[in-house]
């Protein structure tokens, strides 16, 4: 048995220990926001939060997150009250198809909170310096892909929710 705290609702699973989290989710949960993409962990599409840090959900099996927090799509928000990322791409129009829109939004969630601690990236000024840049974000974002190619959107979206946030 696998127990999974998803979206703040404890669920204890019987799965067989090839599950994937993503599996789990889509096909045990019925969450299907978080979307299969490549399956290769290659376009974030399947990205969710686990202990509040974003991991590729089609690469790691549920039964590693037994007792974890996961937070998916659908536990940031919904149609009636969306949280400041969701609102930010509705408004700039952050998405063309949408499929991508999910995991981006959950590596975005990360992303603030990765600054919020400090954690430097490859393109941070120094050690002790991250802001919120176009720059910055682009990449923070980069292991998203978009095929619609949505990016200059997106990275508008993200910077716009930055500043409600704060």
């Amino acid at each position: 048995m696998t127990k999974l705290t998803v979206n703040g609702q404890s669920h204890t699973l019987a799965l067989d220990p090839r599950t994937t989290l993503l599996d789990a989710l889509r096909d045990h949960l019925d969450l299907t926001g978080t979307k299969k993409g490549c399956d290769h962990g290659q376009c974030g599409a399947c990205t969710v939060l686990v202990n509040g840090t974003r991991v590729n959900s089609c690469l790691c099996l549920a039964a590693m997150h037994d007792e974890d927090e996961i937070t998916t799509i659908e536990g940031l928000g919904s149609p009636d009250s969306l949280n400041a990322l969701q609102a930010a791409f509705v408004e700039k129009d952050g998405y063309q198809c949408g499929y991508c829109t999910p995991g981006q939004i959950m590596s975005a969630t990360a992303l603030f909170d990765e600054l919020k601690a400090g954690h430097p990236s490859y393109v941070s000024p120094d050690l002790d310096h991250a802001e919120m840049t176009d720059a910055e974000i682009a990449e923070r974002m980069s292991g998203n892909l978009c095929r619609c190619s949505a990016y200059p959107l997106i990275r508008e979206a993200i910077a716009m929710a930055a500043e409600v946030k704060s």
